[in-house]
């Protein structure tokens, strides 16, 4: 594997310090595995590219094969996929691998995780003394930036916008008429906060509709690369806590999403309709307007969603309907 050039690698670490930290909340009484003091980790890499001084990790069965002949040193895995390991690989067994995963990636490269522009920053002007930013950022009216934010090259807070504490946004972003919270991430080329499809049909001359709402993105959250949020028309589009939104996803005016949500790329999702919390939408999927889809809702890829759905279900399909039906359905028609 060649060494990667662009994110330093922190390590080595004693594996004991990589998982038994304040960051993992793990502790020697969690029962996740028992290791020597002296076990120094050098890297994490995948179960094909670990050495002998790498940490790798083990979620799913299906590779299993390729976990018989890793050659890591340590793994994190849970207990029914110990078996397909070798003897000598020290097992690390927890609920959540992938979570763990994450944790230990991010101490050997911690500069990975928010994609900051890191070089060439300098104050924006006079009124942001303590906020640095890439170049020709351009800053408007009735603008306020909180502490140890960051903002990109070539990005336009245009007016009326609240940027909270530890905020960072990316590159060629354009926000106007926008509540952010703390811990936000708008990455690249993202647009929000501009007017939204609204208009009265005119045979002559379609009648726009004044969209004098705005947009509140609440703490913890991420919106993707190219994402586009409307402002609300008369009221405002919400964006929930620790919600994260892929790359080029819509959100229109008036849409108001839940706490902990998940949305795959290029999901629409149309004006006013309301999702619970804990919703998870597949990449492509379209969800029709003036909807409430309930929480702990999961949506399949490339589905359409023309009613509302209750809490707890797992749709997929067009239109959307019931998993278990869908798949039945599916068999039905491939037999």
């Amino acid at each position: 594997m060649i060494k990667n050039p662009f994110f330093k690698n922190k390590g080595p670490f004693k594996l004991k310090f990589l998982i038994y930290n304040e960051k993992t909340g793990l502790d020697s009484d969690s029962g996740v595995g028992s290791f020597s003091d002296n076990v120094l980790i050098s890297d994490v890499k995948n179960l094909n590219d670990a050495t002998e001084n790498d940490i790798t990790f083990f979620h799913s069965a299906k590779y299993k094969d390729i976990a018989k002949s890793t050659k890591a040193s340590a793994c994190i895995t849970e207990e029914t996929l110990i078996k397909y390991l070798p003897s000598k690989c020290i097992k690390i067994c927890v609920k959540n691998v992938l979570l763990l995963t994450a944790q230990v990636t991010e101490q050997f490269y911690p500069d990975s995780i928010t994609d900051n522009n890191n070089f060439n920053l300098r104050p924006i002007h006079d009124d942001f003394k303590n906020i640095v930013s890439g170049l020709n950022t351009l800053v408007g009216p009735n603008v306020k930036i909180g502490a140890n934010s960051t903002i990109g090259h070539n990005t336009i807070i245009e007016q009326n916008v609240s940027i909270g504490n530890n905020c960072h946004i990316g590159s060629n972003v354009i926000l106007r008429n926008t509540l952010l919270d703390d811990n936000v991430h708008v990455l690249d080329f993202a647009i929000v906060g501009k007017k939204g499809f609204g208009f009265i049909p005119n045979k002559k001359n379609n009648y726009r509709y004044p969209h004098i709402g705005y947009v509140h993105i609440k703490k913890n959250s991420e919106i993707g690369s190219g994402a586009t949020i409307d402002r609300g028309s008369l009221s405002e589009t919400i964006i929930g806590e620790n919600t994260y939104l892929d790359n080029q996803v819509h959100i229109a005016h008036n849409v108001k999403i839940g706490n902990n949500c998940i949305i795959a790329g290029q999901v629409g999702i149309a004006g006013s309709s309301v999702l619970g919390d804990n919703v998870m939408i597949g990449g492509q999927a379209g969800i029709s307007g003036h909807l409430k889809i309930g929480n702990n809702v999961q949506i399949g890829g490339g589905s359409g969603v023309v009613k509302n759905i209750p809490d707890n279900m797992k749709v997929m399909g067009y239109p959307a309907t019931d998993i278990k039906n869908f798949l039945k359905e599916s068999k039905n028609n491939n037999d």
